[in-house]
């Protein structure tokens, strides 16, 4: 759930320019990791000059902030495939190759998110936004008639994606997608 698909946006070099450096913070942290993450490399890799880079995001710390507020302008949202158990294992899936993807930089960013206050609270506005996103599979679920109305949407999307997020990133073992889409029947089946 952290991919950012980052649609264009008007601003013509401006928005070229975060973009580009947006892209090597990516990169550059899935590779080399938080205390790898220069504002220098992030310059070369980007093709923009440093000083550009240090005038607009002036530490690491704020290329991370903007790299995590960047998902909030990206027109993501999840599968509708017509059904509650679908949608979750759609969501499973993407949240599962988010993680397991080598190098993960999803992984890379909760990691860095520990490293400063700022990061940390980019991050739990993203995972605010993500939620509140996903929360349409639950809304549609209601609407069809799968679910019952006043089915509590984010209690619901933790029960599909929390086991993902605990045995991937905290207890750092492996998980297969099949593993991944049983979460999600499972969380489908408890509101069913």
């Amino acid at each position: 759930m952290l991919t950012t698909d980052r649609a264009s946006r008007p601003g013509g070099r401006t928005a070229r320019v975060r973009s580009e450096v947006l892209a090597a913070v990516e990169a550059e942290l899935a590779e080399h990791g938080y205390d790898g993450l220069t504002v220098d490399a992030v310059a070369v890799r980007s093709g923009v000059h440093r000083t550009t880079v240090y005038r607009r995001w002036k530490t690491v710390a704020g290329l991370l902030v903007d790299l995590l507020q960047a998902g909030a302008d990206d027109s993501w949202e999840p599968a509708d495939t017509g059904s509650l158990e679908g949608d979750l294992i759609a969501v499973n899936r993407e949240v599962h190759a988010a993680l397991t993807a080598r190098p993960s930089v999803t992984q890379a960013v909760i990691a860095a998110s520990f490293r400063t206050s700022e990061a940390a609270e980019a991050l739990t506005q993203f995972w605010v936004d993500r939620y509140e996103r996903t929360a349409i599979v639950v809304r549609r679920a209601v609407e069809r008639g799968e679910i019952p109305a006043g089915t509590d949407a984010h209690q619901l999307l933790l029960t599909a994606t929390g086991p993902l997020y605990l045995q991937l990133v905290l207890l750092r073992r492996p998980m297969s997608r099949a593993t991944a889409d049983h979460h999600a029947r499972v969380a489908a089946a408890s509101v069913g």
